[in-house]
């Protein structure tokens, strides 16, 4: 059984144990504006209990991927998901704090000094190169996300966390990250694909997540409230009791990217060079 930790391109995160373990547990009320604004970053129980802020998932058998996605996103075979625990929110920069105060870790952006950050382009920009939106920024860590004097706020999701960053987090908890499949399979909480890929807008068209409104790159109406990156629980959950699964930021799995869907799911998680491009997932406010 494992313990998953879910990172920002931020990070969740899964928790291997013996069996389950339910212990009754309160958690901060999440799902909201207001709570969401509320929260410290922090959940009930935080590094006394090895599972708290954690959502026990009962394992199943379905087929990841999708119909109506891009070509490397068309359905692979039907996986058997064993019951894990995950994070039910995206990992806080208050907790990934507490990890490097804990270890004295340094993420791949401070060594390198610098990071990619969104910036709105020119028309020029976008007539010249690719992606001209994402810009590198001197000093861009998950301190200060869109470079110095940008501090991040404790509850928001971590940022500029490289694959090797989000590893070495989980491991600090005995954690790993979750394969695609895991990922996949709680993230559509017993959705259809063809559900996942429709606006996430309730019956009376206002946005259940955080993700771009307007004309990418150029204008965010933020229709939703946010221009960037929303604190973590501020929407609802989904029948599985997560948050953010769409948009807000990208998170981590632990596969390896091959495209198309591999028919065994060893082919992810054995790549052939340990730099080999990781699956990530989930969108984010840009998406």
């Amino acid at each position: 059984m494992r313990q998953i930790s879910l990172l920002g391109a931020a990070a969740l995160g899964i928790l291997a144990l013996a069996a389950p373990w339910r212990a009754p547990r309160r958690e901060a009320a999440l799902g909201t504006r207001s709570a969401c604004e509320a929260y410290q970053g922090r959940p009930e129980g935080w590094l006394e209990s090895p599972t708290a802020g954690m959502v026990w998932i009962e394992g199943g058998r379905f087929v990841p991927g999708s119909t109506q996605g891009y070509p490397e996103e068309k359905p692979g075979t039907a996986h058997e998901i064993r019951g894990f625990w995950i994070d039910r929110t995206e990992v806080t920069r208050a907790q990934f704090e507490d990890f490097v105060k804990a270890t004295g870790y340094v993420t791949v952006a401070e060594r390198e000094g610098r990071a990619a950050v969104f910036g709105t382009p020119t028309a020029a920009e976008l007539e010249s190169r690719p992606q001209p939106w994402w810009r590198p920024v001197s000093g861009a860590t998950w301190r200060n996300p869109e470079g110095p004097g940008k501090p991040a706020v404790p509850a928001e999701p971590v940022v500029q966390v490289a694959y090797e960053d989000a590893l070495a987090y989980a491991r600090w908890l005995n954690r790993d990250l979750p394969t695609e499949a895991e990922w996949e399979f709680a993230a559509r909480a017993g959705r259809d694909d063809a559900s996942l890929h429709r606006a996430p807008r309730d019956a009376n068209g206002t946005p259940t997540a955080n993700f771009w409104q307007g004309d990418f790159p150029l204008s965010n109406t933020r229709e939703d409230g946010f221009e960037r990156r929303a604190p973590v629980g501020c929407y609802a959950a989904n029948a599985f009791g997560l948050h953010d699964t769409l948009g807000n930021v990208w998170e981590w799995t632990r596969d390896v990217f091959v495209s198309p869907h591999p028919p065994s799911p060893e082919v992810l998680a054995r790549p052939a060079t340990p730099d080999a491009p990781r699956v990530i997932k989930g969108g984010s406010f840009l998406c």
